[in-house]
């Protein structure tokens, strides 16, 4: 059972950034191996990986969680990426940052949209969009 949640969250994550899927197995490969592969079984396999939202709907809603925390600028950065490459356009990933405006406060919106702004033009220097 841990192996096919294993299996399946890698495959999830491949989806939605598989430019960057190794990135955290190498950060944490030698301080908690283990964690990457709860996060990879619990978060990608068990969660992300449900049927009840499709993976643009499930990065709006992590882009907009890790917004609102406005502590999490790695990880905002890596599921702007992750948004983009399940199918979100640069305008949505711009009107849920301004909602953030709304609910989490006006600094955590420009914060967030300052992380964009940066994800945008290394994406467009990169030749993606």
């Amino acid at each position: 059972m841990e192996d096919e949640r294993f299996h399946r969250g890698l495959e999830t994550v491949r989806r939605i950034d598989a430019e960057n899927a190794g990135r955290l197995e190498e950060a944490l490969k030698d301080i908690a191996p283990d964690l990457y592969r709860y996060i990879i079984g619990f978060a990608f396999g068990d969660v992300i990986s449900r049927p009840g939202l499709d993976l643009k709907t499930r990065e709006i809603v992590t882009v907009s969680a890790l917004s609102a925390m406005g502590n999490a600028r790695p990880q905002l950065r890596v599921h702007l990426n992750a948004a983009l490459n399940a199918g979100c356009t640069r305008d949505e990933i711009v009107e849920v940052l301004m909602q953030i405006a709304v609910y989490a406060g006006i600094p955590a919106s420009l914060n967030a949209l300052a992380q964009a702004k940066e994800v945008f033009a290394e994406r467009e220097g990169k030749g993606r969009t």
